[in-house]
């Protein structure tokens, strides 16, 4: 049966990094959808203009333009982009997963999750720049917090693409309701050897808020690492 996933990105990154996932869905017959957030690749809105409502709204654009119900995944930091984006637009919206991703509860936002995480080499090296209008990881650090089961070749590819990550957007305290967001199917695809999001946290995240869970023995970026088994994950979730 033939789906149409939206794959919203993780922070830092863009619509690229979904390339390999993307052709690989379609090939399975598949529609697939894969935005550039405000401030990320192709995107060039300035990072010190951007706030949580525009994600929020980039997002229910596409979707109001859809006349079906999507499968709306959510990668990292903005799994709590894809939750606001389900309480606004639930009809839209058949399932919501969150890869590796903040599946956070009300009233709390990235800053507040991240603080006191131990064991996160992107938690530990976080910083904002001079003027606060963005966030970034220590460049020397990227690869093992990231991708570090991809080679350090292929990492300095992508890196080339990474921009700053807008800050504003971080401190948003999540809005959402049982009766739209908490109604809608959820799953989670945990990375079991993610360096940016801990294993522990991510368990601790989707504990008992989830339909099904899937597992990848993989870093933070699976979709550059085991771009096939994400993407039959992905396939076997919608059959």
């Amino acid at each position: 049966m033939k789906e149409t996933f939206l794959l919203v990105h993780s922070a830092w990154l863009g619509a690229w990094q979904w390339n390999t996932v993307k052709e690989l869905l379609v090939e399975a017959g598949h529609s697939v959808i894969t935005p550039d957030l405000p401030g990320h690749g192709e995107n060039l809105t300035p990072e010190k203009e951007i706030t949580m409502q525009d994600y929020v709204d980039c997002i229910v654009n596409l979707l109001d333009q859809q006349e079906e119900s999507v499968v709306l995944l959510g990668h990292s930091f903005n799994g709590i982009t894809v939750s606001r984006v389900a309480e606004v637009r639930p009809n839209k919206i058949k399932s919501i997963v969150y890869l590796a991703a903040f599946l956070a509860p009300a009233k709390s936002s990235f800053i507040s999750m991240v603080k006191g995480v131990e064991g996160s080499v992107a938690v530990e090296n976080f910083y904002f720049s001079d003027d606060q209008s963005h966030a970034l990881v220590k460049a020397s650090e990227m690869h093992q917090a990231f991708a570090h089961d991809i080679s350090e070749e292929a990492f300095a590819k992508a890196s080339s693409f990474i921009l700053p990550e807008p800050a504003k957007p971080l401190f948003y305290e999540l809005e959402i309701t049982d009766e739209n967001w908490g109604a809608i199917p959820k799953y989670y695809i945990e990375c079991t050897l993610d360096k940016a999001i801990p294993i522990a946290i991510q368990r601790a995240m989707y504990n008992g808020k989830v339909e099904k869970i899937y597992s990848l023995e993989a870093s933070h970026t699976p979709n550059f690492s085991q771009p096939n088994k994400l993407a039959n994950i992905l396939i076997e979730l919608v059959k």
